[in-house]
């Protein structure tokens, strides 16, 4: 696991998707998010479709959960490529126009294995870190850091590198208590 413990594997899965790849429904946990599709249709349907293209981040556009579905539908009925980039996908919460740092040649192809396995997920998140440089920040719990490169600058206003550090504690005293039984 590219030199880190299962509690700091475990912290990244737990923050971006409460710890499973899936919905109760066995669909890949997804969040879709309106500013990328914008982005990725230069902003043609921001006056028509104002719910799923947005030129700025919102979090009031979010559903969450399931309905999250609802809203990639929408979109992909609109641009079905733009609409699986503007994803964020499974255990690692990996955007879909990430795909080639998460080591796939197109979209498609990510998305058709972020339905097979939480293995396959965990796989492109181990590549999209590895690719994306931010290893090293993840082996040294560099929380802030690695929370940068992987969310974004924004990653302040929602806590991540907080949060990953939270997780840590939470996974590693669970893990330590779990091997004395």
């Amino acid at each position: 696991m590219m030199g880190c413990e299962e509690a700091t594997v475990r912290a990244v899965t737990e923050v971006e998707a409460a710890g499973s790849g899936f919905f109760a429904d066995g669909r890949s946990k997804i969040l879709f998010e309106a500013h990328w599709f914008s982005d990725l249709t230069d902003g043609i349907y921001d006056d028509t479709a104002p719910s799923l293209s947005s030129p700025v981040w919102n979090r009031s556009l979010y559903i969450g959960g399931v309905g999250e579905w609802d809203r990639l539908y929408r979109a992909a009925n609109l641009n079905r490529a733009a609409a699986l980039q503007s994803a964020s996908w499974g255990l690692g919460q990996i955007m879909g126009f990430n795909h080639n740092l998460a080591g796939y040649p197109n979209v498609e192809d990510f998305v058709k294995d972020m339905h097979i396995s939480e293995g396959k997920q965990l796989i492109a998140m181990f590549n999209f870190i590895r690719n994306a440089d931010l290893a090293p920040a993840l082996v040294r719990r560099n929380w802030a850091a690695f929370a940068r490169g992987y969310n974004g600058e924004g990653y302040r206003q929602n806590e991540y590198d907080v949060r990953l550090a939270e997780a840590y504690a939470y996974w590693k005293q669970y893990l330590a208590s779990a091997l004395k039984k």
